[in-house]
Order: structure tokens, then sequence, then C-alpha cells
């Protein structure tokens, strides 16, 4: 799925990304979604893209990061990023929780939207 503005260093980056998921079991679908965020991230975070979110620029790389936050683990979603979740389900009182308040607001919410 490389994109016609990529450049063959970020479709030789989505290839190689996109192989070792798959080798680690991910499906195809799967794999392919997280090898494109990844590559647009970086391309975001390098200047190549004409929009990028400031989580995309001033987080840590997706490389050193290594999956640390996706959605899985103790670690989990960074304030920031639960933040946004928050904004876009239109949570009121938002701006003034921590982020364990966050997760919890945000997790009824989408609980609520899925039942």
């Amino acid at each position: 799925m490389p994109q016609k503005t990529w450049s063959k260093k970020r479709e030789r980056q989505y290839k190689h990304i996109k192989q070792g998921l798959r080798k680690r079991g991910r499906s195809e679908d799967v794999a392919e979604e997280i090898a494109a965020r990844t590559v647009n991230k970086e391309r975001a975070r390098h200047g190549e893209s004409k929009t990028r979110s400031r989580s995309s620029v001033r987080d840590i790389s997706s490389g050193r990061r290594g999956g640390l936050r996706s959605h899985r683990g103790a670690g989990g979603r960074t304030r920031d990023q639960l933040y946004e979740e928050a904004k876009d389900m239109n949570i009121s009182g938002r701006s003034k929780m921590n982020k364990s308040q966050l997760l919890r607001a945000v997790n009824r919410k989408s609980h609520r939207k899925s039942a």
C-alpha cells in the first residue's frame, strides 16, 4: 500500500516493517496498517508531509519507542493521547483530569458507544 508521495526510502521502510510484523504473526491487514502509520509518522517528524499532529512531532520516534504505547501493557497511552481521545469524544471536564481519570472517562464513553 505504498503511497504516491512516499520516497523510495519510505517504500523500503514500509516493506521492512510490514515483513517484520508478518513474521511475528500479525495479519496482512494489521501489518499494512501499522507499517503505513509508522511511515507516515516518520514522514511527519522529518517534515516530509503537509500536515502533522503534535504527538507525531513531540513524541519519541517510532523506532526507539518500539510499541511501548500500543494500547497495551502498563505504560499504555500517554496523558496527551488520552486527552486528545477525550476531546474527540467531547468529554467535559477533561482539562482538569489526570491520566487515570482520562483513561476511565474514555473507556466509559467508548463502552457506551459499542453497547
